[in-house]
């Protein structure tokens, strides 16, 4: 049976599922946002360590349905997640590019990761206007900029050149949605992880579709390689 260390998930299905269901984007999203919850406090019972999502892509967040996320977040972030700070012992990490962000939401996610910095119980990264190919571009600008001196056989040296660090690689990657592509998602941790595509629009996705992906996943017979 494989260990289970690290999930990571790409939230899709958002817009689709107001759709469907004659709700407005804004309840649809919201619906989403209530589900991340969920699905934390799964992974939780499971006594899994690490959970990454993929919440905005860099690429998204011209949309004009980032001023709905960005209300969301207004409402109803600091609630949801000190819940899980407080009462759950959740450490929560906010990687991404801070450019072009509004000053309140870089406020929320400084006051969530700081008030959560000693926690233990799981570690939730959420990349928010994040893109794979915007974290080499920033890679490569510090190198550049702090002439930093890199060890490229020390595999420590190179894992800190990038936002999840010395975490594990995720052993599973979670896609909702219906949609099979990574869509520039933490592709250097990618490299070994068993990926999952599911057709559940991300605010139905539940904690039996993903106990079942778990178990999938503990039985694969995993080669690391071709």
């Amino acid at each position: 049976m494989n260990k289970l260390n690290h999930i990571a998930l790409i939230l899709d299905g958002n817009k689709r599922w107001a759709k469907n269901n004659n709700q407005s984007i804004l309840n649809g999203y919201t619906k989403g946002f209530e589900n991340i919850k969920k699905i934390v406090k799964y992974t939780l019972i499971k006594k899994i360590s690490n959970l990454t999502i993929f919440a905005l892509s860099s690429e998204n967040l011209n949309r004009s349905s980032v001023n709905i996320i960005y209300e969301i977040i207004y409402d109803n972030f600091s609630k949801t997640f000190n819940d899980l700070v407080k009462e759950k012992g959740v450490k929560i990490k906010i990687f991404g590019t801070k450019k072009n962000l509004p000053q309140k939401i870089l406020e929320i996610f400084k006051n969530i990761e700081e008030s959560s910095l000693n926690n233990k119980n799981l570690n939730l990264n959420i990349a928010f206007n994040y893109g794979f190919k915007d974290e080499i571009k920033n890679i490569l600008t510090n190198i550049i900029k702090k002439e930093i001196n890199i060890n490229l056989d020390n595999k420590k040296n190179i894992d800190n050149l990038f936002f999840l660090g010395q975490l594990p690689d995720p052993d599973i990657l979670i896609r909702t949605g219906g949609h099979k592509r990574l869509s520039n998602f933490i592709m250097y941790n990618l490299t070994y992880t068993e990926l999952f595509f599911s057709e559940t629009l991300w605010p139905d996705f539940s904690e039996k579709e993903f106990n079942s992906i778990i178990n999938q996943y503990l039985n694969i017979d995993r080669k690391y390689g071709l």
